[in-house]
């Protein structure tokens, strides 16, 4: 790495003309950082600054950059040198991160410890001490397929230590910290001072540099509230050149009563940041003096978007806020259990139970051709496959997701037309590539939202919308456990014996089934003879459907 023109993995490359004129040489972290930067900012494609592409590393240096104390990034309890590289996965903070690193891991041709792993806006990094390792994880790129088949970048950058590693307190330090920390704490409000930590005269005499934007700092304050005070109620940090809450999130569990939290005079830009903290139960919040306070249009937009994170906030900044309009739903609630169907009339249940038996029936034989006469003409259909955290090659429904048309997920107009099967021969077509299933049509519930009587014919389907998605456990358990519905198979108990025995008689006759043999006694007022004529003109006019006729 110290040799002029050249990435860290040996290619040639010219390093520019600022490394041409500087004299710098380039160590394991490449570029002095300046102090009261923030380490993880994207740096721009500026001329003079560190950019890269999938294939080499490209560092500038400028006359006026700080080159390292040594050739490497850091140094290991030894003595020896170390290089540190930062790995950066683009877009990476829409992956979950133990799934994320499990698989640039299986990729990986050497076992690596990930240090400081965070999100920085939509990217996730983390750092790696050396250059063999910072090696095989540039192998990686590209070779890692997410679940919409998207390949995943791993960019590799030379840095500097992370916080963790080059501002640990040792432990005498986190003593003095501890002991300060107690000079600090007023035990009659429960309150802790830590305003402007960094200038505290007894640290400052001890050359201890406790700077609370640094993970490692943070860290060790929260652990002695944590171990000495956890009923803490009131928290200052002001004037701390806090630019992001995410090494403070874990106050949370560590600070679980805290009511009041003095942020102000920091630095915090959006009010996002909040968001790693807002699991806090805040009565009172101090934020003025930050660059977020700048960025509403006015006080009651402010006032809103804080709140929406500490619902139950009563003062921001010293001022009284209205009382907060909210539900307490902080008891157990639990959702009400699911209803059951709902058919609208009896025979329309009979109409359709006995259509989806026959449906389910033929789709799970294996042979769905016989499906044809299911669909209209013109009928479409589509499948779609929830979000799930699962890797979609380890996932029992693997075999649906190259069909899969979710919408929220897929932004291709093309794509999303061809995933749309229309006429019922590609609709049946495409069912018959689905795999072979079984189901339990006691599971099902059904609800028929509207309906009309002005036709007699079959049922079909026009639109045929498909989601698909893993049973839950309790729904696997529940599977198969009971029978089937089927339509009533004799007259309901209520008719007289003569309805009884002339309902049978008219089945016997028509060729119906008793549920329409019923309906069209019912519709003439049980006079036999008007229900066979009904009969008669209806079936010459073909406008008894073939469900009337199955038995």
């Amino acid at each position: 790495m110290a040799d002029e023109g050249k990435s860290y993995n040996g290619q040639s490359r010219a390093a520019g003309r600022g490394a041409g004129r500087s004299g710098l040489r380039v160590g394991g972290a490449g570029l002095g950082r300046n102090p009261g930067v923030n380490p993880y900012a994207t740096r721009t494609n500026r001329r003079g600054e560190t950019w890269h592409d999938r294939d080499r590393i490209h560092v500038t240096l400028r006359p006026r950059d700080r080159p390292l104390d040594r050739g490497g990034a850091g140094t290991s309890q030894d003595g020896t040198a170390k290089n540190w590289f930062k790995i950066t996965i683009p877009y990476g903070r829409k992956y979950d991160k133990s799934w994320l690193l499990s698989m640039i891991q299986s990729k990986c041709s050497v076992p690596f410890t990930p240090i400081e792993f965070h999100y920085e806006n939509t990217r996730a990094q983390f750092f790696v001490e050396d250059a063999s390792t910072a090696s095989a994880l540039k192998a990686v790129n590209y070779k890692i397929v997410d679940r919409e088949n998207r390949r995943i970048s791993i960019f590799i950058n030379p840095s500097a230590p992370p916080h963790t590693v080059q501002n640990e307190l040792k432990p005498e330090q986190i003593e003095q910290l501890k002991a300060t920390m107690s000079k600090r704490y007023d035990v009659s409000q429960q309150a802790l001072d830590l305003k402007a930590l960094r200038s505290d005269p007894d640290l400052v005499a001890q050359n201890i540099d406790v700077v609370l934007n640094r993970r490692s700092c943070m860290a060790a304050t929260l652990q002695i509230i944590e171990e000495n005070i956890p009923e803490l109620l009131f928290l200052n940090l002001s004037n701390n050149r806090l630019y992001r809450l995410d090494d403070m999130s874990s106050i949370v569990q560590k600070a679980p009563n805290l009511k009041i939290l003095n942020l102000s005079g920091n630095e915090l830009k959006s009010e996002r940041e909040l968001d790693k903290v807002k699991g806090l139960k805040l009565e009172e919040l101090w934020l003025d003096g930050n660059p977020l306070c700048d960025t509403f249009r006015d006080q009651s937009t402010y006032i809103s978007a804080i709140r929406e994170r500490f619902p139950k906030l009563l003062r921001l900044d010293g001022h009284e806020l209205p009382p907060p309009i909210a539900f307490d739903v902080e008891a157990p609630t639990t959702l009400p259990p699911c209803k059951g169907s709902y058919f609208g009339t009896e025979n329309l249940k009979n109409l359709v139970l006995h259509f989806l038996q026959q449906y389910y029936a033929i789709y799970d034989s294996g042979d769905r051709q016989g499906l044809l006469d299911a669909y209209h003409d013109g009928a479409c259909c589509s499948l779609s496959i929830p979000f799930t955290p699962q890797n979609p090659a380890r996932s029992n429904l693997a075999e649906y997701f190259k069909d899969s048309r979710n919408v929220k997920k897929l932004k291709d107009p093309t794509l999303r037309f061809r995933l749309l099967k229309h006429t019922r021969l590609n609709v049946v077509a495409f069912l018959n590539e689905l795999p072979k299933t079984q189901h339990d049509v006691n599971s099902f519930v059904v609800d028929i939202s509207a309906q009309t009587w002005g036709f007699q014919g079959r049922l079909c389907i026009v639109n045929d919308e498909l989601f698909v998605r893993n049973a839950s456990p309790d729904e696997i358990q529940r599977a198969f456990a009971m029978p089937a519905p089927t339509p009533s198979s004799s007259p309901v108990p209520t008719l007289s014996p003569e309805q009884q025995e002339m309902l049978q008689a008219f089945s016997t006759q028509s060729g119906m089934n008793l549920e329409w043999s019923q309906k069209c006694l019912q519709d003439n007022n049980w006079d036999y003879t008007r229900s066979a004529q009904a009969f008669t003109l209806l079936k010459a006019k073909d406008k008894i459907p073939e469900v009337a006729f199955m038995k």
